[in-house]
Formats: structure tokens, sequence, C-alpha cells
């Protein structure tokens, strides 16, 4: 599964580099703290599948980086994605690079 840690993605967030973010976490925790992106929380995910591209990286995003790595082993196992990135350690990543 390929990875990318809170600071890869603020550079390209930074420098516009084009990719999808996803978002899969709960709509509460969403709004209480995003770094952008589409929400569609894990439980809704296949029922989404069509929102999420093939032509470029598809970064997905939670708390921890429990629930992303989930969401692409099945996204990977039943609709065969081979572009999707999974943030590292999550929001709590981020808080921890970013927030200080």
């Amino acid at each position: 599964m390929r990875s990318i840690s809170a600071a890869e993605l603020r550079q390209k967030l930074q420098e516009n580099e084009e990719f999808l973010l996803i978002d899969v976490r709960e709509p509460w925790e969403h709004e209480d703290f995003n770094i952008g992106g589409i929400l569609i929380p894990i439980d809704t995910l296949f029922d989404n599948v069509e929102k999420l591209e093939r032509d470029k990286p598809v970064i997905i995003y939670c708390q921890k980086g429990i629930r992303s790595q989930i969401a692409i082993q099945r996204l990977h196992h039943k609709f065969n994605f081979t572009n999707l990135v999974n943030l590292s350690g999550g929001m709590d990543a981020w808080k921890k690079e970013f927030n200080k």
C-alpha cells in the first residue's frame, strides 16, 4: 500500500498538484477539523465509488490512518483501484506536524 506523510501531502497541496483528497471519517469529525477534500464516510464508500477517480492519485485520510488503510484495501479488493494513497497517521499526524 502506498502512503504519504503529512509533510509530503502539505507540499502537494501548496504546489496545487492534481490529486483527489478523500476524508473517510464521520461528518462530526470532518466538521471538527479537516484539510479539505470530499467527505465520504467509510461505511458509505461503496455507495459513492463513482466519486473516485482512476486517472490521478486519490489520497485517503482519517483520524489515525487505520480507517483509510481499511478503505484502500476494500476498494482495491472489490474495485481493483491501483491509484490509492494513505495519509500515514491521518489527522493526528497532521496536527502533530503543523499545529505545534
